[in-house]
């Protein structure tokens, strides 16, 4: 069962990368990391804000990516596919504005991950290898060029947010360059590995 993703060329051997299931399960041991660092006491302001910003930029990414191909996937190969993706795309919603305010992520994340198992359980068991390995490349692809900000109103659906996600990405990298926000785990170590406080 094909996803509808584009032909790979013509090569001998397998298709490189990591399944979908491992890419998303690292991510999502990644935002559960991140949502226990933020819980510390005693963590000063400004680490807890930079902190928040990368759960976010991170969350966003992760989030964008699914509603670009896993949703369509399980939408297409999966019994009953559309009304579950069809759950998660609104559960995907309330996720980026509860990300906004910040009330609730632990929860919402926690529930989200539970559920993207669940789908890609549904979806190992109607694919070959080779479809997830192809899916999960995509999905590494789309997040490199999504927006790293919530925007709970942008479209949530195949074809259109496959073109405004990596736009409303462009203008959300361009404004965290300027502010100097952090979006990644790496930019927090550079930011505080020389300092003492």
């Amino acid at each position: 069962m094909t996803f509808g993703l584009p032909p790979l060329p013509p090569a001998p051997g397998t298709t490189a990368g990591r399944p979908a299931g491992d890419v998303l399960g690292d991510e999502h041991r990644l935002l559960a990391a991140l949502c226990t660092a933020l819980a510390e006491p005693g963590l000063p302001p400004r680490r807890r804000r930079d902190l928040a910003d990368v759960l976010a930029a991170t969350a966003t990414r992760h989030l964008s990516a699914e509603a670009q191909y896993l949703y369509p996937a399980v939408r297409s190969a999966v019994p009953d596919g559309a009304a579950l993706a069809d759950r998660e795309i609104a559960a995907t919603r309330e996720l980026l504005a509860a990300l906004r305010t910040g009330e609730g992520r632990e929860e919402k994340l926690r529930r989200h991950a539970f559920a993207t198992a669940d789908l890609l359980d549904r979806l190992a068991a109607a694919a070959s290898t080779e479809d997830l390995v192809r899916l999960g490349n995509r999905i590494e692809t789309a997040e490199e060029a999504a927006p790293t900000r919530p925007h709970p109103g942008a479209p949530t659906t195949a074809p259109l947010n496959k073109i405004t996600d990596p736009a409303i990405g462009l203008l959300d990298r361009l404004r965290d360059a300027v502010t100097g926000r952090p979006t990644r785990q790496e930019c927090l170590y550079q930011r505080y590995s020389t300092r003492l406080f």
